[in-house]
């Protein structure tokens, strides 16, 4: 089975196999989800695709468990200023996600990925801060990139991940 959706938040998450809890925003739901197991690197804002099914937890209730995981750039404004406000691109917070999702909307991925000196025209942002944001920017996307590839070629999450962490993006 398959479900999409956006990330709300992360419950929980171990950064030595992957192993996450969170809550999603699925579509076709009006109720958070529940999602459960093996994620690199996904963060609140984030949209997925996900494969896997459906269990009831004693404790916790109905969860989607987890067999694979396709990441998806958010498209709307409000998910893109939750993605880069959570912290994964060093540089963006939750203030500076709001001030740049203002000024370019749901262009703001556009402006960071391919004229990224725009980025001058927001309050608060100078030379070295477009910097930081443009290395973080590259690293995330080498990362989204290698776990993409080498998921799509059968690597299950974890041993991408632990690849990964070995070999980087070569």
């Amino acid at each position: 089975m398959e479900i999409k959706g956006q990330v709300e938040r992360i419950t929980y998450h171990n950064e030595e196999n992957g192993y996450t809890i969170a809550k999603m925003k699925a579509q076709g739901r009006t109720d958070l989800v529940t999602i459960v197991g093996t994620l690199f690197s996904v963060t609140p804002g984030e949209g997925v695709k996900l494969s896997g099914y459906w269990d009831r937890h004693p404790k916790y209730g109905e969860q989607f468990k987890i067999i694979s995981c396709e990441t998806v750039m958010p498209a709307t404004a409000r998910g893109i200023e939750k993605y880069l406000g959570s912290g994964m691109v060093k540089g963006i917070g939750p203030v500076m996600a709001k001030r740049l999702v203002t000024k370019f909307g749901s262009d703001t991925f556009t402006i960071i990925e391919n004229d990224i000196d725009k980025l001058h025209e927001v309050q608060g942002i100078g030379e070295k801060r477009v910097e930081m944001i443009k290395v973080a920017w590259e690293e995330q996307k080498e990362i989204r990139d290698v776990m993409v590839f080498l998921q799509g070629n059968g690597v299950s999450p974890v041993y991408a991940m632990k690849i990964y962490r070995q070999y980087g993006k070569d």
